[in-house]
């Protein structure tokens, strides 16, 4: 259970972040890490498109750049997108430096803070826009980030969308900020130093519920007994984008959300 629901314990390590949603309402959070991949993305939007479900990814920036075709599908499906760095770095395998910079590369791959990406985008071409890096006016952040080569990111002149039919009005790019953008540390672990900064910049979200679909020892049964055993109120629950658990998903991804409707569960997003 310590893995499927994180202890307090674990949860107090990060106090800043965001484990759960309110428990009082009946909804849930579906996110996905690691993609997007050619392998396993198409399934999980068409399951999600299906179903009439909404959910939030945290995109791998090397992936994002592989595969643009994939990350604009998700962005077209009106699904959200987070921050998972760029190379999908592991926190204590690295200095702090390395990977905050490997973070704010990401950030630059996938553009907009992800609430600000429009539900009904529709471009007839696509490329990353990066933009500067999202930093907090009075922050120290960029002294932190100031070496990063220009050539890490594509220039583009790509202009911000828009976010239309939000709030019967829409919100332009100025208001691109007001609301931090999303990340979620690869293995869920952090430095309290790098966790320290990316608390200032970035809202982080954890999981009240991971599915543990990545295991080679859990079948797609286990998966979804794990959804059915674990999931509540408020639950953000954690399924990967990725080819160990795509085989799996192929199965528990359908039944679990069947199973979470029949519970009168709403899905959201952050």
């Amino acid at each position: 259970m310590i893995i499927e629901q994180p202890a307090k314990w674990l949860r107090w390590l990060y106090p800043k972040a965001t484990w759960r949603m309110d428990p009082s309402e009946r909804s849930v959070y579906l996110t996905f890490d690691d993609g997007p991949i050619p392998e396993s993305t198409p399934f999980l939007l068409e399951t999600l498109r299906h179903y009439g479900v909404k959910a939030t990814f945290f995109v791998v920036g090397e992936n994002v750049q592989k595969h643009p075709d994939l990350f604009r599908q998700i962005i077209e499906d009106g699904h959200q997108v987070g921050n998972h760095t760029y190379h999908h770095l592991g926190s204590f395998k690295h200095w702090a430096a390395t990977y905050l910079i490997d973070t704010f590369k990401c950030q630059q791959m996938i553009g907009l803070p992800p609430p600000y990406w429009p539900t009904h985008y529709r471009p007839t071409t696509y490329r990353p826009t990066p933009q500067p890096l999202p930093c907090r006016e009075g922050s120290e952040m960029p002294d932190l980030v100031e070496n990063l080569e220009e050539s890490q990111a594509e220039k583009v002149s790509t202009p911000l969308p828009t976010r239309e039919g939000q709030g019967g009005g829409s919100a332009g790019a100025g208001s691109v900020g007001a609301v931090p953008p999303l990340f979620r540390p690869p293995h869920g672990w952090l430095r309290h130093s790098v966790y320290y900064w990316l608390s200032k910049e970035f809202r982080i979200v954890m999981w009240d519920l991971v599915t543990r679909d990545y295991s080679k020892w859990l079948t797609a049964d286990d998966v979804y007994e794990n959804v059915r055993r674990y999931a509540r109120n408020g639950s953000i629950i954690t399924f990967h984008d990725s080819l160990k658990s795509i085989d799996k998903l192929h199965t528990a991804l359908p039944r679990s959300i069947e199973w979470l409707q029949e519970q009168g569960y709403e899905f959201r997003t952050f």
